[in-house]
């Protein structure tokens, strides 16, 4: 079986992300030698070999590095170019690279762009989690959700659901320990705190924008990692001050109980963040939308 029609640096940029020919021809379809022909055929025009053969991996030559990066900035160029000057069609196509934190991503980003790519079949998305968000100011990312505020003038938010964090514990802490009445009833309590990179994580913010305080918590349990912070905090170990997003299921169901409910929080909206000076591609624009409608639908009820 032959290949199907595809440009020569779309061809290489499957290749050079691919282990082997065997797996390049298998996102195709077709069979290893018509992949390796077709190979020969782009080492012949250029009159360089590209790519060392091996039955166990495929090697690169310095050429074909050079030649591998080229064509992945070349692609999404020429994939907002088409859809840019397109007049037969409004369905978009290319890749979109997108950060985010792992919590947010795993719990409600992911099955977004799942549905996304399902909706739009020319769309290939690329997701990249990490427990720190990323100011993607200077990369190779579209786009990236981030949560609160983000100075940088370098970068356009726009926003896609509004959220706040509280403060919770588990019901049978509360019958243990009791209920804090106010701030300073915190130095009382166990906290357990979520650790955020160098930030000063046993610092829990209070209050508006325009009037904010902050309490200095301790506690013996500390981790970078919210979802085992906020599984110690339905064990019964402590309080936690967490987002909404996340602990608004538990609260719906019991599992967990908001604390200090008449004391304002500062807003932690999730937004998501691109370059600013241009457009973003259609694509883009049309994942913005997806989100926030997909996050409106699955949020509401708890933000």
């Amino acid at each position: 079986m032959d290949l199907p029609e595809i440009d020569d640096i779309t061809f290489f940029d499957q290749i050079a992300r691919s282990r082997t020919l065997t797996d390049a021809a298998r996102e195709w379809g077709v069979s290893p030698s018509a992949v390796s022909k077709r190979l020969t055929q782009l080492e012949t025009r250029l009159q360089v070999r590209l790519v060392q053969r091996s039955t166990r991996r495929l090697t690169l030559t310095d050429e074909g590095t050079r030649y591998a990066d080229g064509v992945s900035r070349l692609l999404p160029q020429l994939a907002d170019l088409e859809e840019s000057i397109s007049t037969q069609h409004r369905e978009p196509r290319g890749r979109i690279t997108l950060h985010c934190t792992i919590g947010l991503g795993r719990a409600h980003i992911a099955p977004l762009l799942r549905e996304f790519v399902n909706q739009h079949q020319h769309v290939q998305v690329d997701l990249e989690l990490s427990h720190l968000p990323l100011n993607i100011a200077g990369t190779s990312f579209d786009c990236a959700i981030w949560v609160g505020k983000l100075q940088d003038s370098r970068l356009r938010m726009r926003l896609l659901h509004p959220s706040r964090r509280i403060v919770c514990a588990a019901p049978g802490y509360l019958r243990t320990r009791g209920a804090p009445a106010d701030l300073q009833d915190l130095q009382d309590h166990a906290c357990i705190v979520i650790r955020q990179g160098d930030s000063d994580f046993a610092l829990w913010r209070f209050g508006t924008e325009e009037e904010e305080s902050s309490v200095r918590v301790q506690g013996d349990m500390i981790s970078n990692d919210g979802d085992v912070a906020t599984q110690w905090c339905m064990d019964g170990q402590g309080l936690l001050m967490r987002s909404l997003w996340h602990v608004g299921p538990m609260l719906a169901d019991g599992r967990l109980v908001q604390v200090l409910s008449d004391i304002p929080t500062p807003a932690a909206d999730i937004h998501i963040v691109y370059p600013s000076g241009s457009h973003p591609p259609h694509r883009v624009t049309l994942l913005i939308d997806h989100l926030r409608t997909g996050l409106q639908q699955r949020l509401h009820s708890y933000c």
